[in-house]
Parts: structure tokens; sequence; C-alpha cells
């Protein structure tokens, strides 16, 4: 099941009525509202209307929905990343990150209050610490700390918790920002490579020579493609590193080279790609794309075993 049929589970639960009945209202009110509003926003509105007051539940991982605020998590730590410092427009500040699972899924969680990341930076928080967030927005697939959100350890141990990214099977013109979807399409474009240097230590961008938390370094390149996939419902762009690349088919060595854009055209277009990643939305085009996490080459006879499988799980005949 997905987020959305995992929420509406959990709204069925706590009001006490039937799953199809909640559906029912969900239909209704997108109806009502003009389909001016996704099926996400209509049944948190249901779940008001029938007195489930999402705010004040723990939700698990998997039942977040786009669009929710005042989210209460509970999970494990399993993945933490270095506390970095910023200057936008002129103001300084600092970021840190990490990696939150429980037994349904994980996503990333992202603390912008500095009482919060000074937990992180005194050693109060680590990797491995099950915790529990309150009062969290969800931005872009992301779980997001402000300073009116909380964040303290547990002791409240969860068995099984979801280390990889789970992936729905989706057609481009019904993807999401924030969704972590997969999709089937054939690369109908692809863009000049643009490269770029990291910090050997924590992989940040390297500016002038220097990384914003280790100072001088010797920075690492990189290198970043967008391709266009389309899988005959719409076209998406997808943005993949050097890794990606790699298990598309390509050679290290040759995406660094003179003629990597006419290596790479060679290679990706006209072919069809099996793509992991996530839906963003592209501010300087104003459009989503997808962020990708993992790629293969698709192969007929595992998509006939993946729609075999898909088809028993859904019990439907043959």
């Amino acid at each position: 099941m997905d987020n959305y049929e995992l929420l509406v589970e959990r709204i069925a639960r706590s009001a006490g009525i039937d799953k199809s009945e909640v559906e029912r209202k969900i239909e209704a009110k997108k109806a009502k509202l003009s389909g001016l509003i996704s099926r996400e926003g209509a049944a948190q509105i249901v779940a008001s209307e029938l007195g489930v007051n999402l705010d004040q539940q723990r939700l698990k991982i998997a039942e977040v929905v786009q669009g929710m605020r005042r989210v209460n998590l509970h999970g494990k730590i399993i993945k933490l990343n270095p506390v970095r410092e910023f200057n936008k427009n002129g103001r300084e500040g600092k970021v840190a990150s990490f990696v939150l699972a429980d037994d349904t899924a994980n996503i990333r969680v992202v603390l912008w209050d500095t009482n919060h990341i000074a937990l992180i930076e005194e050693g109060k928080i680590n990797e491995g610490d099950f915790v529990e967030i309150f009062s969290a927005n969800l931005r872009n697939g992301e779980i997001h700390l402000t300073s009116f959100s909380d964040i303290k350890l547990s002791n409240e141990k969860i068995e099984g918790v979801v280390t990889s990214a789970s992936f729905q099977n989706k057609k481009i013109e019904f993807v999401k920002q924030g969704e972590n979807v997969k999709v089937i399409g054939t690369v109908v474009k692809l863009f000049e490579p643009r490269y770029f240097e990291v910090c050997p230590e924590c992989r940040e961008r390297v500016v002038d020579g220097a990384c914003g938390v280790h100072g001088k370094v010797e920075g690492q390149k990189r290198v970043i493609v967008t391709i266009v996939i389309d899988d005959g419902t719409a076209s998406l762009r997808a943005v993949m590193f050097e890794e990606q690349l790699e298990q598309a088919g390509a050679e290290k060595d040759k995406l660094f080279g003179e003629n990597a854009a006419d290596y790479l055209r060679e290679l990706l277009e006209g072919e069809e790609f099996i793509v992991n990643g996530q839906i963003r939305n592209n501010e300087f085009f104003n459009t989503l794309e997808i962020f990708v996490e993992s790629v293969e080459k698709a192969d007929a006879h595992k998509l006939v075993e993946e729609l075999q499988k898909l088809i028993e799980e859904k019990g439907i005949a043959a």
C-alpha cells in the first residue's frame, strides 16, 4: 500500500467507520472543491470533519503525505549527516539532517533550529538513537523541524526498521512532488554534463578550493547529468550523478573525458530504463524532476515477473 492508502486506513480506524466510507467522503470532497485539491489534502479535511485529529497522533512514516503540518513521528536515526554551515543572501546559519526509520519506511529529517542542532553537535543525539519528533512539517518529501518543533530521545525501540528506500510504481503523468517513485521510460534527451568538486571528508561542495566545514581541501571531481525520460504518458527531467550513470552502464573514466556528452548520448538516448528516485520541484524551471537514487536497464522478462507479482499481491484474477 502507498502512503495515501495507509492514511485512509488510519482515518477509518480512528473514526470507527469502513475504509470504503472514508474513500467515498474523500472523493465527494474533491468533487465539491472542483478538483482544486489533491486526494491527500481532501483526506486531511475529511479526517478533521470526522473528529480525527492527525496533529495529535503519532504517525508511521509511510502514513505521511504531502501538505501535512505538525507531524509527530517516532523512529531510529539510521544515518546522521555532518552539521553544515551556510551563507544565503548574507545570512549565515547552520543546518543538520539525518535519516529516520521505523518499521514502515524511512525519511530525511532536516533541523534548522539552533537548539536542535546543538543536540547533535554536543553528542546528545547520535546515529543509532531512537527519537520522538513533535510538530514537524513535511516539505518536498522531507521532515523539517522549526523552532516550534521538538525532538527528544526515546527508550521505545522498534524492531525491523526499514533501512532501504521504498518506491511506488508510477506513470510519469501521475507523479507528485515529494514522492519516492519507480518510473519506466525511454531517454529522449541528454543535456551537457556539468562538473564540480566535493570535499573528500564530508562530500559537501567545494567552492574556490574550500569546504564550508573543513576549510581548504583538495576537492574530488564529480559529474552531474540531466536527462529527459518519457513513458508515453508524459516526460520528466531526471538528475543523475556518476554512481547512477555507472549503474546505467557508463564507464567512469569516460564520464570525465572530452567527449563525455557524445559518449553518454550514444549510450543512453533511445534506451529504456527503470528509474528510482524522489520527485522534487526545480525552482528555476518551475517543473517537477526526479533525483535518481538508482537506475537499471529495463529487462522485459524482469518487468513481466514484477507485473505478475503485483497481480498476485492485489489478488487480480489472470
